[in-house]
């Protein structure tokens, strides 16, 4: 299986899963918490069909990378992209990530600039700023954030249950939009990520990327659900508009959080559609 190596802990590597399929131009797809880059998979298979190079990984604790207990920050997510594009040598790269994964887009580009990076897709966004501060009202209140970690800590399957059932609006979709063996295929796969790592990501949540924004000087698509219960509308998407200065913003009506998977009749034209611009 295909790894790149991005650091090490104590005397074992820290490595990267990644998968690189099809030929064209490269679009890199980036995860959501707490899944891993098998859940783009209504999306590649389209992608793939309209001709392009797509690779997917999984994030540091998730899926079969690495399961380290250090380097659960954005700096390091980023970095981790980074070899990761280094090691592919990929050009005129496409970044499309969703939820925790439009950190990693974010952080990117506010970190190592667009040279590389041609295009940029955010779904279910978490910037600009989740942290109800002083100066970010916008925000959700920090107990919020600390109840999250006390319930993984005293249960995390339970937490998870309660997670994905907001993340699809199961009250909403199931059995339509969401059938109970794949969201059973969802919990399976979060709890196969790595405990430490289920914790350590929500303060991750609380990320500033407010900086980091206006460095995007590349075209950018958003795609947010109006019914998302994990990274409220209110909160994050409603707010990129002038924040981005290249944006296309895409609201999905009634979409939960996993708009890539509940809504793909919606997420995918609209993918499709801006990359062929």
């Amino acid at each position: 299986m295909p790894f790149v190596t991005v650091g090490q802990e104590n005397t074992a590597t820290i490595e990267i899963y990644y998968e690189d399929h099809g030929s064209g131009r490269p679009i890199v797809l980036i995860h959501g918490y707490p899944l891993d880059g098998d859940s783009w998979e209504k999306q590649q298979r389209v992608l793939l069909e309209a001709g392009f190079r797509v690779i997917t990984y999984d994030r540091r604790g998730f899926g079969r990378s690495g399961r380290p207990t250090v380097g659960y920050d954005y700096d390091t997510f980023a970095a981790d992209l980074h070899a990761l594009l280094e090691h592919l040598g990929l050009p005129e790269v496409v970044l499309c990530g969703f939820s925790m994964g439009t950190g990693e887009v974010t952080r990117y580009l506010g970190t190592y600039a667009s040279g590389r990076v041609s295009k940029a897709v955010l779904l279910g966004a978490i910037p600009p700023f989740l942290l109800k501060t002083d100066d970010n009202p916008e925000g959700v209140d920090g107990s919020v954030f600390e109840g999250i970690k006390q319930a993984v800590i005293a249960d995390r399957p339970a937490y998870f249950k309660a997670f994905l059932d907001d993340f699809y609006n199961t009250d909403t979709y199931a059995g339509t939009r969401i059938s109970d063996q794949a969201w059973t295929n969802s919990l399976n796969v979060a709890l196969g990520a790595s405990p430490f790592a289920a914790y350590a990501c929500v303060d991750t949540w609380l990320t500033d990327f407010r900086a980091d924004l206006p460095k995007f000087d590349i075209p950018t698509l958003l795609v947010h659900g109006d019914a998302d219960r994990i990274l409220p509308y209110d909160n994050t998407a409603k707010r990129l508009p002038g924040l981005i200065a290249d944006l296309t913003f895409v609201t999905v009506e009634g979409g939960p959080h996993n708009v890539a998977w509940t809504h793909p009749e919606v997420v995918n034209p609209a993918l499709l559609d801006f990359l062929a611009k």
